[in-house]
């Protein structure tokens, strides 16, 4: 099948159902030049509201974390240690802070060099993966087998938020 892209009613919905559904969909970018670029989404991460530690949103709602408050579909780019673009989609209801980190893609094995690859940085920050016409997610029908394992570099979040199995990998086997 060829590649469609999601619509809202793919994104409208709790995080920890869309972060599993999103592994194996197309990451698509149009370059500058014409050029597309895809990364099939190897691994992601759900990140739940002010109540999660791990979520930005858990320190509440701010300039930096506006993103997270807005229509699902939205794209919310940040600077990781000063240095590393990660992306990620907001999800569910408006007013209802959360999102999904697109941690990793089939070759790119890393959500910095995911967006190293993609070109990706604060540009796309707000943007949404429902109208952007350089950066969208895509569906062939691809369906891969998951596991799933706790988030990565969480550590500050506490044993609880650290432990939550909200992290999920297309299954290799």
């Amino acid at each position: 099948m060829a590649p469609i892209r999601l619509t809202e009613s793919f994104y409208h919905r709790d995080c920890l159902e869309v972060a599993p559904d999103l592994v194996g969909k197309l990451l698509m970018r149009r370059l500058p030049d014409g050029t597309i670029l895809q990364e099939r989404i190897a691994e992601t991460e759900a990140y739940r509201g002010q109540e999660d530690l791990a979520c930005h949103a858990s320190k509440g709602r701010t300039p930096r974390t506006e993103l997270l408050y807005r229509e699902s579909g939205v794209i919310y780019v940040y600077l990781c240690y000063g240095m590393h673009w990660l992306m990620n989609v907001i999800t569910g209801e408006r007013e209802q802070p959360q999102g999904v980190l697109l941690r990793a893609g089939a070759v790119h094995n890393g959500p910095a060099k995911l967006t190293k690859y993609l070109q990706v940085d604060k540009q796309f920050n707000g943007d949404s993966f429902l109208t952007c016409p350089e950066l969208w997610i895509a569906d062939d029908g691809f369906r891969p087998a998951l596991r799933t394992d706790v988030r990565v570099g969480i550590d500050y979040a506490g044993e609880y938020w650290k432990n939550m199995p909200w992290r999920w990998i297309a299954d290799e086997k």
